[in-house]
């Protein structure tokens, strides 16, 4: 299964321990572009970012081969996205891999893309 990156920024924080069902589970795995997003990501703290880069040095990571590349490229012709939403989905969609995140929304309309909402019923 590939991560997005809220769902690793959320299981690094001192209440995300309930995510580990996913983050933990021998499957587990994220876009190389998650890195970027998790540790860029607005106000971070140091125990936040010392948090997430214990994780994410131990959760395996897909690359951003020519591949994913191509695909990104397809996602974002056929609707506007962010650019690390569309090398998510199309490292999900290159690996055949679900998606869990929260932001069900974002991905809801790439056809073909298995998403878990671990934050639906909560």
């Amino acid at each position: 299964m590939l991560l997005d990156t809220n769902i690793v920024i959320y299981s690094c924080q001192t209440d995300g321990g309930w995510l580990t069902q996913w983050t933990g589970h021998a499957d587990a795995a994220i876009a190389s572009v998650t890195r970027v997003e998790a540790l860029g990501f607005v106000e971070i703290t140091p125990a936040e970012e010392s948090a997430i880069r214990e994780y994410l040095g131990r959760c395996p990571a897909y690359p951003l081969d020519e591949e994913v590349i191509e695909r990104a490229i397809r996602l974002r012709q056929q609707k506007k996205m962010k650019l690390g939403d569309a090398i998510i989905a199309a490292t999900a969609l290159e690996f055949g891999l679900p998606l869990v995140t929260r932001n069900a929304d974002d991905f809801k309309h790439i056809a073909g893309l298995k998403i878990i909402n671990p934050f639906e019923g909560r």
